[in-house]
């Protein structure tokens, strides 16, 4: 994996599934993260080669639910971003999936509940020992990319600190978040901070924070040094926030979200989860249309509510 001069798409819970990641690569998108999953969840899971879609699925044992699905054609830019509190454990998550993947990131910056009650996510950055055991034991042992996510620490100097401690791991590259763990969303990314580990370090950093628009992925590289940089919410809202030509209507990609879906047998879920956030970004959930997603239970559902019945029946006859 190259980090230099790359736009990466963040790692983001129900809606960096497969068909999203495809979509953002197609608008533009250097690499992609899947959603964190965590450790444990998929030490449950059995690989399943998809004849049908042509994809590698994980599914979770004794199940048809696909924890994680992945394809030939996003081999060389997805990462697997894995919720751990354990290196032994993590070791064993990352060598099922290590040969389908172009690099595995531990998340080191979640800063929700179900992650730091569980050590993990954010809570791994009071803990460096832990943090060095679990990149190390990866490292040593695979030979798959490795890389973590962190996000700022309450010091600049801690922060600076722990970026060096990992960067003699030996990891090709950091991404660092914006914020601190008490931010919320609404509070403005710290892009100086993030120029301070830059400034500190010798490999790639990737910056991530409050990008929205195209131009706000030079705008960062130049007020952090960062060789790449991490969009999130921008791109959920807007997959072609990637492209330089500009952004396309959001309806236009809402629909072609759907359409990828569609062909990529995404579970409703996800799917519903990502359209409902680019319509409460963009329009209302109380109107007709959000109404309408809420009540469908099913991908046909969806499909009739935005007139891709012909597309879904096409794409259902032609699966093996």
């Amino acid at each position: 994996m190259e980090y230099r001069d790359k736009l990466v798409l963040a790692p983001m819970v129900r809606v960096g599934t497969l068909p999203f990641r495809l979509l953002a690569a197609e608008y533009g998108a250097d690499i992609t993260y899947g959603e964190e999953i965590i450790d444990h969840k998929f030490l449950k899971c059995e690989r399943v080669t998809n004849e049908s879609l042509g994809t590698t699925d994980f599914l979770e044992r004794g199940t048809d639910t696909v924890v994680f699905r992945t394809c030939p054609q996003e081999r060389d830019r997805v990462v697997f971003q894995m919720g751990t509190s354990d290196a032994v454990r993590a070791l064993k998550a990352a060598q099922l999936v290590c040969n389908d993947v172009a690099a595995i990131d531990i998340n080191m910056g979640c800063p929700k509940s179900f992650s730091l009650s569980g050590g993990m996510g954010a809570a791994l950055l009071s803990k460096p020992e832990l943090i060095h055991d679990i990149l190390t034991t990866l490292r040593r042992n695979l030979d798959t990319t490795v890389t973590c996510k962190i996000r700022l620490l309450n010091t600049r100097q801690d922060t600076v600190e722990l970026a060096r401690r990992i960067e003699k791991i030996g990891v090709p590259a950091l991404a660092v978040h914006g914020r601190k763990v008490k931010d919320r969303p609404r509070d403005p990314a710290k892009w100086d901070e993030i120029a301070d580990v830059v400034s500190a370090l010798s490999i790639p950093v990737i910056a991530n924070g409050d990008v929205f628009e195209y131009e706000d992925f030079k705008r960062i590289k130049d007020a952090t040094g960062a060789a790449s940089v991490m969009v999130a919410r921008g791109a959920m809202w807007n997959a072609s926030i990637f492209c330089p030509k500009g952004k396309t209507p959001w309806e236009d990609v809402k629909r072609e979200c759907v359409r990828k879906s569609i062909l990529w047998d995404n579970d409703l879920k996800s799917t519903k989860q990502t359209i409902k956030e680019m319509i409460m970004h963009y329009s209302c959930l109380e109107f007709p249309e959000g109404k309408g997603v809420n009540k469908c239970d099913t991908i046909a559902d969806l499909a009739k509510l935005y007139g891709e019945e012909e597309y879904y029946n096409f794409v259902l006859s032609n699966r093996n």
